[in-house]
């Protein structure tokens, strides 16, 4: 027995990797880092960007790694263990991360700033291109 989803009607034709992809998510438990996202809108009310917020305190840009892979957005942070160093109370671990957030098509990464422990990418999302598109019919006999 097959199970049904949404994407399972045979009007959403192309959809397989929106519910893999949305499966995945489903899957992630990993609360670290903590992060916020929010729309920045312009003057006249249009959203123009994105922006994703991530609490990195302790790493800086050579410890912290920001790609985009396919339609992810992969942020990557390692942290080396110091062996000179003794401590009497850890609590601050180091520690490694990767958090991936999934892009919709056509979105681009417009810049990415580390500052006071905060690593912010902005994400831009041009105006999609309407497409018509006339598609010939051939008559065969």
């Amino acid at each position: 027995m097959s199970r049904m989803t949404p994407f399972s009607s045979p009007l959403l034709l192309g959809f397989d990797t929106v519910e893999k992809t949305l499966e995945r998510l489903a899957k992630t438990g990993d609360s670290y880092p903590p992060y916020n996202i929010e729309r920045i809108r312009s003057d006249n009310g249009q959203t123009d960007r994105l922006r994703i917020t991530l609490a990195v305190a302790g790493f800086s840009d050579d410890t912290l790694d920001v790609t985009t892979e396919e339609n992810q957005l992969v942020v990557r942070g390692r942290q080396v263990d110091e062996g000179e160093r003794e401590f009497l109370h850890r609590g601050i671990a180091s520690r490694q991360f990767q958090r991936t957030f999934v892009l919709a098509d056509g979105m681009l990464v417009s810049g990415c700033e580390l500052r006071n422990g905060l690593l912010s990418i902005d994400l831009e999302r041009p105006e999609p291109q309407k497409l018509v598109r006339k598609i010939n019919i051939s008559v065969k006999d």
